[in-house]
């Protein structure tokens, strides 16, 4: 063999070596990156988990003490439902959960005054049309009473009050 060819095969060589050690270098910093990206998904997987845990602390806690209000006549039933439907509507459950089947009396409650004025908007009627509104909203919490209480002891099971808080008194 000449020397050219035995130069030429070394330096082949050493271009393959090279070039064998770069791609290395690269798959290397790519598993490092790989890591760090899962990583990072994982703590936020984290941050968002505890974030929503509190989220749905504060939320529980709330329904809670509406619940409680309404069981001892403290808060009407159609401000009561309105409220706790808007909160458990946004509570975020470990799996899907058909709220309407669940809490009835608080859902119908809720669906017949959903539309009507409340505050500054009721100024905006008569007096004829908001005593009409008032009699099928009382008509509504007479007839849905009984299960709406049903539903209030469902809700203080199912949502627990926040250490501190289940002591609130009404006056």
């Amino acid at each position: 063999m000449s020397t050219m060819w035995v130069v030429a095969l070394v330096a082949g060589a050493l271009i393959v070596a090279g070039l064998a050690f770069y791609a290395g270098k690269l798959l290397w910093q790519l598993k490092v990156q790989n890591d760090t990206i899962a990583k990072l998904k994982e703590e936020q997987a984290q941050k968002l988990e505890q974030s929503r845990q509190e989220r749905n602390g504060k939320l529980a806690d709330s329904i809670n003490l509406i619940a409680k209000a309404m069981k001892q006549k403290q808060c009407e039933y159609s401000e009561g439902c309105l409220r706790v439907w808007v909160l458990i509507s946004q509570y975020s459950f470990d799996s899907e959960v058909a709220l309407e089947k669940v809490y009835p009396g608080v859902y119908e409650m809720y669906d017949e005054v959903k539309e009507m004025p409340t505050h500054d908007a009721r100024k905006k009627y008569s007096k004829k049309e908001i005593f009409k509104m008032d009699t099928q909203r009382w008509r509504a919490e007479e007839r849905l009473e009984a299960q709406i209480l049903q539903d209030c002891d469902k809700l203080l099971e199912e949502f627990k009050a926040l250490p501190g808080s289940e002591n609130v008194v009404f006056q």
